[in-house]
């Protein structure tokens, strides 16, 4: 009786990770991930603003005061700089990795200047940066990431519609350009 007992009990926790692994993977495998998304917006290491109808649908924030554009991006054959400027209420910048995970984030609270200057750019091209320019650490805000590919989003809050082409006008400006060490 105890062996069947096990037997049941092993079967049943055996089945809930198998199901758990099928649904955590699935986005994997139907191209329908965040990261598929960004990319079907346009060729990547350009900003494309997100619209409240289409493919990136899921990814527009929630709150109809904030806008937001997405790059995606590739560190195989340089780091990328992001780079932004304006004077909206308010905005945020955010990194993340090919499945989802948010790598980095800040907004204009965290910095002094409001303007966004930031480098993406894997362990090893980060260490020859450091390496290269000790002052570059000074200048812009450097992030880290183990892969390769990812996608950054920026958004900018317009509480009010008077406010709205300054929080458009800083999303227009985001760049995301490859890095060349000046």
């Amino acid at each position: 009786m105890a062996r069947l007992i096990h037997a049941i009990v092993t079967g049943l926790i055996g089945a809930a990770l198998l199901h758990l692994v099928i649904v955590f993977a699935l986005p994997q495998f139907t191209g329908r991930d965040a990261y598929s998304r960004v990319l079907a917006l346009g060729p990547a290491g350009r900003f494309h603003l997100l619209e409240r109808q289409g493919p990136a649908e899921p990814l527009v924030p929630d709150d109809p005061f904030v806008q937001a554009s997405v790059c995606a991006y590739d560190l195989t054959a340089s780091p990328r700089i992001v780079t932004a400027s304006g004077d909206p209420a308010f905005w945020s910048f955010a990194v993340f990795d090919k499945r989802a995970n948010e790598i980095f984030s800040l907004s204009d609270r965290s910095i002094e200047t409001g303007r966004l200057d930031a480098i993406l750019a894997t362990p090893a091209q980060a260490a020859r940066l450091r390496k290269a320019d000790p002052g570059l650490m000074g200048r812009v805000i450097l992030v880290e990431t183990t892969g390769s590919e990812g996608y950054a989003v920026l958004r900018s809050l317009a509480p009010h519609a008077s406010l709205e082409p300054e929080a458009l006008g800083f999303l227009k400006s985001a760049r995301c350009d490859p890095f060349a060490q000046r």
